[in-house]
């Protein structure tokens, strides 16, 4: 099963998709509140009290939510709190990318409860589907979970996974582009398989369990073998029409020699790999092995003033264009280096003169395992989170 934006159209709803909604809209509400009083979700959501007694009713009996004590401070019987039930359900995250696979399983409330992780340069289908098979069930006995309350795997992959040319992919790499992911992960559990790309997985799990929570319009870049980048708008994802808005790694800029090439072949890891190997390091060596070395530390620097020389004009753009809240920039580097990333953008467009509004450039809540987290939220955000779609007609409906 993969998800896709339903077209638009113009039509009524019924009594029990609207209570649906709003049942997913309530439930949603409480999650990024953290913890609500009924008269609480009667204020913002709009729905009536008897209406909301009725939908937190259902809530409690489904397990979804959890009663958590009573806030004290007014007069006569102190309300009931409610909160997320963290053991509703859970899901797995998948993320497959051109140097790594990592897994991830997650509780309701989004925590990662176990995470298994492989470097793996180029990985064909064959063995992602090998790696999960044997770790799987590992996973799922470190979080001490019941397996039958798994809801759903959520795979988050680069677009066009197996064609982009970057350094070093096989040209049997190309296999990715004809997988089923469905029957790639039906064993040992069969579950349904929402696909989603890594950027747009990573920009929804910030928006469910990060910065996003309080900044409803942002754009995601998501630093990874390549670069990819992923568009909130009014708390919802904007997807395009063809599904590739975001495409921030394939906009061309100058590379220094008269010449034009796309951004992502300086910021992505596989941009940082040619500098480090020139020096004699390698990827691994910057992600932890020796990542306090200073000879290491100053080829990173360089590479950082690089990449900032590179978004700049991509980044004026975009604040032009959408004037995001923010900027939120997450993936594999190194928390550090997102910072110094981070601060040097935002000094270089302070210096850029006329632009209307620029949005603030910060690290994302949820950086190393985003793509893998924003991919398991998306079986939770079909079945029980509120969608753009959720009140239109199915196309066979009567």
């Amino acid at each position: 099963m993969t998800t896709e934006r339903a077209p638009i159209r113009l039509s009524g709803t019924n009594l029990e998709r609207a209570a649906d909604h709003n049942q997913r809209v309530t439930l949603h509400a409480i999650r990024v509140s953290g913890s609500l009083t009924r008269i609480d979700l009667a204020n913002i959501t709009g729905l009536t009290p008897p209406a909301i007694a009725n939908i937190t009713r259902r809530l409690l009996g489904e397990g979804l939510v959890l009663e958590a004590g009573q806030r004290r401070g007014g007069r006569g019987q102190p309300p009931t709190k409610l909160v997320v039930n963290p053991a509703a359900c859970f899901a797995i995250g998948v993320n497959i990318d051109r140097d790594h696979v990592t897994i991830v399983l997650v509780d309701f409330a989004g925590q990662t409860l176990a995470r298994a992780t492989r470097e793996v340069d180029f990985a064909m289908p064959d063995d992602v589907a090998a790696f999960y098979r044997s770790a799987v069930d590992g996973l799922i006995a470190e979080a001490g979970i019941d397996r039958k309350r798994i809801v759903g795997i959520g795979i988050a992959r680069p677009d066009d996974l197996g064609t982009v040319d970057l350094p070093g992919r096989p040209e049997r790499y190309t296999a990715w582009e004809a997988v089923d992911m469905a029957a790639l992960f039906a064993r040992p559990i069969d579950l349904p398989v929402f696909v989603e790309n890594d950027a747009a997985a990573a920009a929804m799990g910030e928006l469910q369990l990060g910065h996003g929570q309080h900044q409803a319009s942002f754009f995601y870049i998501l630093i990874s073998s390549a670069l990819g980048g992923g568009l909130v708008l009014d708390g919802s994802y904007y997807r395009g029409a063809q599904g590739r808005s975001g495409e921030l790694g394939f906009l061309l800029g100058s590379d220094g020699k008269g010449g034009q090439t796309q951004i992502q072949h300086t910021v992505s890891l596989s941009g940082l790999s040619h500098p480090l190997r020139d020096a004699g390091f390698t990827l691994a060596d910057m992600l932890g092995g020796r990542s306090d070395d200073p000879a290491l530390l100053a080829v990173v620097d360089a590479w950082i003033d690089a990449s900032v020389k590179r978004l700049v004009e991509p980044l004026v753009a975009i604040n032009c264009l959408i004037n995001p809240a923010a900027v939120f920039v997450g993936g594999r580097l190194p928390g550090e280096h997102v910072d110094t990333l981070a601060e040097r953008l935002n000094a270089r467009m302070q210096r850029v003169g006329n632009v209307p509004a620029l949005a603030p450039v910060r690290r994302a809540m949820l950086a190393e395992d985003a793509p893998a987290v924003g991919a398991a939220i998306l079986p939770f955000s079909h079945f029980l989170l509120p969608s753009a779609t959720a009140l239109w007609k199915a196309e066979d409906a009567g």
